[in-house]
């Protein structure tokens, strides 16, 4: 094994290096350089700087862009806020005998005595040569040749609402002329994003970034990031993008940003992740390095957490500890008994209130499916202290364990059954979604043929560029309007409450309404409106019942939200549930409508998703719904 330590003091890194070598075929040191080689593969570091400035693989001299800078490669990179950056960052590399890739971990660190900062988003990142690299691979289902980065320079390509999103009006290779290109449309939910890469079909080589572990991102299993794309949007001669992102605000907003005050102590470890290379020897299709590669993802997976890191931050797996236990729901309109909570999301992360972790991001996560009689096993825990939270498919709000749960070393905790109850007030009179946390199962509308991107013509329609400019199309002078019994949720609802674009270039916000009737109402309590948010972006949602002009209205969320879900081509960011109360006095018998108005107006991309709308009667009755 050898292994590669690089320390400094962000950003003026590197104070000192140290290089420590063992069992390794080769490994050498110049003034400027260090070479790390086990007869598979050859990757030179620059000296100072810890760069990765080239890989040399199965004939190929570098599989990084040769016309870049060394230090615009292979590197690690960061956004920080403050002029003033008191971080001390460690990096490392470790190359093992016989393995067809290396690996890549960092320490952060900020000490007691240090001042405050942020630290907004961090990621490593590797260019690779523009002249072999062009097909993308990040799910079975979203893999495709990709345009080239000059396509998207002045020359090429037009930029349309933000820098990231560019037309290709005249791209190098003509099947592209009219695509827009846009890095959003390739993000992937943190649970999802086990491996991604390039491959190289001339020489057939890939190239792959494997995650055995989302422990050290930040903000739980639904937190979306960047994965693989086309080179940097303000540098025409940059080259493929692939990059791992430990943690960033994009679709969350500034909530998430790392805030560290005076004096206060951290250290995370980021990593590590495995960059592996395959190659074909047999004259097969090189699609075929996609399959290798996600079986060398599971073999990694097997493997974590890994026994080789040689730092006392990276516990091995005798130091970890791991809890197990059952999750049931008792929901009294669904069965009177509990109910083994399937497919559930549990689990463990800093202590906090009820649905933190979607915020949390100096500690770390650990989370597992439950299978369907609801039981749940997590490993690899490091010792600390934690909460277990979860959420169930098909039932709204989040559980959270009332106990910290402390994982010592070597520890194996039996928790036994845990029951969530689900927020309920009365028996539902009519609901709209599914509550799964996203907007996918509303309407998406077909995208702009001017603006279209071919892989998700069939699939994932969301990811288009521009979908929220068809909500004016669509509703040019009245707003969405339901209706309770006869509407259709996946027709007639459309993903996302958007703003309305006037003739003058300004927005207007939009008021959505539900139309139902009651056959009968009790005048004596209040009824519950459930209002589930898939996101929300500088949005102000109010309610309304029975009058759209009333000057108060019934309940409004106020200004919430920074996830930027609708111009990332996302389908949801952070989940929010609200509750308002409907007074009984304020329904009629027969035909209701409630209000739902969006009054944020200054830009095309505020707005809200919803997960899921409930009304719920008042218990212990049981009203129903006609028709209207």
């Amino acid at each position: 094994m050898a292994l590669l330590r690089l320390s400094g003091f962000w950003p003026n890194y590197l104070m000192h290096q140290t290089v420590v070598a063992r069992k390794s075929r080769h490994e050498t040191q110049q003034i400027n350089k260090v070479v790390l080689d086990n007869g598979i593969l050859q990757v030179t570091f620059s000296n100072p700087g810890g760069h990765v400035t080239g890989i040399r693989y199965d004939g190929l001299d570098n599989l990084l862009e040769p016309d870049n800078v060394e230090s615009d490669r292979g590197m690690w990179n960061s956004s920080l806020q403050g002029k003033v950056v008191p971080l001390n960052f460690d990096k490392r590399y470790v190359m093992l005998r016989g393995s067809s890739g290396f690996y890549t971990y960092a320490i952060y660190e900020h000490l007691r005595d240090w001042p405050a900062f942020d630290l907004d988003n961090t990621r490593v990142v590797f260019k690779l040569t523009k002249q072999k690299f062009h097909y993308m691979a990040i799910a079975d289902h979203r893999q495709r040749y990709m345009p080239l980065p000059e396509d998207r320079s002045p020359e090429r390509g037009q930029p349309l609402a933000y820098p990231e999103a560019v037309l290709l009006v005249n791209p190098v290779e003509p099947e592209f002329k009219g695509e827009v290109d846009d890095k959003y449309e390739y993000s992937c939910d943190s649970k999802d994003i086990g491996v991604h890469g390039w491959i190289s079909n001339d020489s057939a080589i890939g190239f792959w970034q494997i995650t055995p572990s989302n422990e050290f991102r930040s903000g739980g299993p639904l937190k979306q990031f960047l994965t693989s794309h086309v080179g940097p949007t303000n540098l025409g001669i940059s080259s493929a993008l692939d990059h791992q992102v430990w943690h960033s605000t994009h679709y969350a907003g500034a909530d998430i940003i790392i805030k560290f005050g005076l004096n206060e102590p951290w250290k995370k470890v980021y990593g590590p992740v495995f960059i592996y290379l395959n190659s074909l020897s047999d004259g097969g299709s090189p699609l075929s390095l996609w399959e290798d590669a996600k079986k060398q993802m599971m073999n990694e997976v097997q493997i974590w957490p890994y026994d080789f890191i040689a730092s006392e931050d990276f516990p091995p797996p005798k130091q970890r500890g791991s809890v197990s236990g059952r999750l049931l729901v008792l929901e009294r309109y669904v069965s009177n008994a509990t109910i083994p909570a399937d497919c559930a999301y549990v689990g463990l992360a800093a202590p906090g209130e009820v649905g933190s972790w979607q915020l949390e991001s100096k500690g770390y996560q650990f989370w597992t499916k439950t299978d369907k009689g609801g039981n749940f096993t997590i490993n690899g825990i490091r010792p600390g202290d934690y909460n277990l939270y979860a959420w169930v498919p098909n039932f709204i709000g989040d559980y959270k364990s009332d106990s910290v749960i402390n994982i010592s070393s070597g520890s194996k905790i039996n928790i036994g059954d845990l029951v969530y109850e689900p927020p309920r007030n009365g028996s539902t009179l009519w609901e709209i979604g599914l509550p799964d946390r996203s907007a996918a199962e509303f309407f998406i509308p077909d995208p702009n043929p001017k603006y279209i991107n071919k892989l998700y013509l069939n699939q994932e329609r969301y990811r288009q560029y521009g979908l929220w400019e068809k909500y004016a199309e669509l509703y040019p002078k009245g707003d969405l309007v339901f209706t309770v019994g006869q509407s259709n949720y996946t027709r007639d609802w459309f993903f996302t409450q958007v703003t309305r674009k006037k003739d003058n270039n300004t927005y207007e916000g939009t008021t959505w309404q539900i139309k139902f009737c009651l056959d009968e109402v009790d005048e004596r309590v209040a009824y519950k409106l459930r209002l589930a948010l898939a996101t929300a972006n500088v949005a102000n949602l109010q309610v309304r019942i029975n009058d759209p002009n009333a000057s108060l209205p019934l309940f409004s969320t106020g200004v919430i939200g920074k996830d930027n879900t609708i111009a990332r081509h996302g389908i949801h960011g952070l989940y929010r549930l609200y509750d308002a109360d409907i007074p009984g006095t304020q329904l009629l018998i027969g035909n209701n409508t409630i209000f739902l108005t969006q009054t944020s107006s200054t830009s095309p991309f505020q707005g809200v998703m919803y997960d899921y709308i409930r009304l719920e009667g008042p218990p212990p009755s049981h009203k129903t719904v006609k028709e209207i």
